[in-house]
């Protein structure tokens, strides 16, 4: 199956196509596939990643249920085998990269929690010793270990347009001050257990995003779960603060594009075959670890 193509084979109606990830529209549930599709910059590379898609969508599955005390989420079936029959037979080939999900209504707002100072937040901080409005002390430096987790809330921006980073008194004032604050309470929650986690497993969760969506007057964890997509994990024995890290997720890949020196700008440029065997390596080491499971085609 060419994964880069899913949106063509299935013949229900398109709720989403996003970037990596397709969806479609069962009624009350959704179905959603994760392709091997490859973003960055805000673009969608022409070459793929094989198996991408079946690695986060199996890590987003484990995050899921791990962590379902701790806030419930969408899923109702992670196995082709547990599907209606009327969409089971349509999804030969795609086990380990379909869900079947509750349809909720999503809160447009990344919820983005940081417990280390990089990225975005890091350029930011160097700027005004504050990240999305959160004051920090004097004398970080990159990769710092922050004093405790921040909520860092974004605008969920259409697809071809940068999210971009807000104050939490702004995302009060889009989403309604209580409901901001059940969603930075429940943010940080599952990323300090996620942390715990992953601590065990050998690694640093610097920093991640969550989505949320409502149903029945609850909300719920949507989209996908602390995987290399949405997480920055460091590799905790050769983290050293004053640097940037090794991370297990794309920065493999946008590394890349800056040592070509891309212009952000279409055309957008294909990726050689090494790039993409240590991006594919990088997925599966990330979910290997995290899982504690080996990873099969």
């Amino acid at each position: 199956m060419n994964t880069t193509t899913q949106a063509n084979t299935l013949p229900f109606k398109i709720w989403t196509r996003g970037k990596v990830r397709d969806v479609y529209d069962l009624g009350d549930n959704l179905l959603i596939v994760a392709t091997d599709r490859i973003s960055a910059y805000d673009f969608v590379l022409p070459t793929p990643v094989p198996d991408k898609g079946k690695v986060l969508c199996q890590t987003s599955n484990f995050w899921f249920e791990k962590l379902k005390e701790v806030c419930p989420n969408h899923l109702v079936a992670t196995s082709v085998a547990d599907f209606p029959e009327e969409v089971r037979k349509h999804c030969a080939g795609m086990e380990g990269r379909t869900v079947l999900v509750k349809k909720a209504k999503r809160v447009d707002i990344e919820c983005v929690v940081r417990g280390y100072l990089a990225g975005s937040g890091w350029k930011e901080y160097q700027e005004n010793q504050s990240v999305c409005g959160v004051k920090l002390p004097t004398g970080l430096v990159e990769s710092s270990k922050l004093p405790t987790p921040i909520f860092t809330p974004a605008t969920k921006a259409p697809d071809g347009e940068h999210d971009e980073n807000i104050s939490f008194e702004r995302m009060g004032s889009v989403v309604g001050k209580s409901l901001a604050e059940r969603l930075r309470d429940i943010s940080l929650t599952i990323f300090n257990a996620a942390s715990l986690h992953a601590e065990s497993r050998g690694f640093i969760l610097a920093d991640t995003k969550f989505e949320f969506g409502e149903l029945d007057g609850k909300i719920i964890w949507i989209d996908e779960a602390l995987t290399p997509d949405s997480s920055r994990f460091w590799d905790k024995e050769t983290y050293q603060a004053g640097r940037s890290q090794d991370s297990f997720d794309k920065q493999f890949v946008r590394d890349y594009l800056v040592k070509i020196k891309w212009n952000k700008k279409p055309p957008v440029p294909s990726l050689p075959d090494d790039v993409v065997q240590r991006t594919r390596d990088k997925y599966i080491a990330a979910y290997e670890r995290i899982t504690g499971r080996s990873f099969s085609k």
